[in-house]
């Protein structure tokens, strides 16, 4: 399941440390494991149920959020220099993961995909931070899992998370 994970999310090999991308590999594999979801469904679902008619596939959206969220980082990095302290595999990691907790959250009911009541009561942000805890991710990659969508606005976001939520949300809000 590795090989078809990476030929799906070839932005899991940006991760530089080795024992940081195996675990990210463990979650996804999980998730998929338990999830009414396959790796093909991933390329074919809307992104977002949310959005009507939806044309954009979850791994297009999802694919989309850790590039630009790279690019931002690159930006930053480039023009702040030593001001600006941006670790890349915290950040990649973190966008990679932000949404593996929707993999729990779906269900197929009379052959249309929704969000189950399990889904509608534990939202991903809090499913993918359980999923990330179960395979020993760092906290601060689990920190960017739980702020990257309106549940973390209360709360302070590190430098990466407020990358990622912004990258997350620039590939959603154009959309609605």
């Amino acid at each position: 399941m590795k090989k078809e994970i990476l030929e799906i999310w070839p932005e899991i090999n940006w991760i530089q440390n080795n024992d940081l991308k195996e675990k990210v590999l463990n979650c996804w594999i999980y998730a998929l494991d338990n999830s009414v979801l396959t790796i093909d469904d991933l390329k074919t679902i809307p992104f977002s149920l949310l959005v009507k008619d939806c044309k954009i596939s979850f791994i297009i959206h999802k694919r989309t959020t850790v590039q630009l969220a790279a690019e931002m980082a690159k930006v930053m990095k480039q023009n702040f220099g030593d001001e600006m302290k941006i670790d890349m595999d915290v950040l990649i990691a973190g966008a990679i993961l932000i949404d593996i907790g929707k993999l729990l959250e779906y269900e197929i009911r009379n052959g249309k995909l929704t969000t189950s009541e399990a889904g509608k009561l534990v939202r991903h942000p809090f499913s993918g931070l359980a999923v990330a805890d179960r395979f020993g991710i760092p906290p601060e990659v689990q920190h960017i899992i739980a702020t990257h969508s309106h549940e973390g606005d209360l709360g302070k976001r590190t430098v990466e998370s407020l990358i990622v939520h912004h990258a997350d949300f620039v590939s959603f809000e154009s959309f609605k």
